[in-house]
């Protein structure tokens, strides 16, 4: 948990007990994929965490309905460097390996996926 500060912090571990699910909290170092196209205002905020592996924190995050299935779709960036956008949608970051988020104005769904576990 070191490297996030005791807001956000809060905040995962709240989100995390509103999914009924102990917290997987990331390091700074942590890679997260991210949607080349991501931006914020566009809605659904859509997250999916596979396993860990290798620096990779097992995030997938994209805004919008659909997701791409072109093989590059993704950037990688370390997750210190998304904490600074203070994005509301951090809170969801600390569920673990299986969980999904969807998150728009006004609603939340988070689920657990086992398929997610099947790369």
């Amino acid at each position: 948990m070191s490297g996030i500060d005791d807001k956000l912090a809060k905040q995962q571990r709240d989100a995390c007990a509103r999914a009924n699910t102990n917290p997987a909290f990331l390091q700074p170092t942590d890679r997260i994929a991210i949607g080349r196209d991501f931006d914020v205002t566009r809605v659904p905020i859509n997250g999916l965490r596979h396993p860990p592996y290798g620096d990779m924190s097992g995030w997938n995050i994209w805004s919008g309905e659909t997701l791409s299935d072109d093989p590059g779709y993704f950037n990688v960036m370390c997750y210190e460097h998304l904490i600074d956008k203070r994005w509301e949608w951090l809170q969801y970051l600390a569920l673990p390996a299986g969980w999904r988020f969807l998150v728009a104005p006004g609603y939340e769904d988070m689920w657990f996926d086992q398929a997610l576990f099947d790369l």
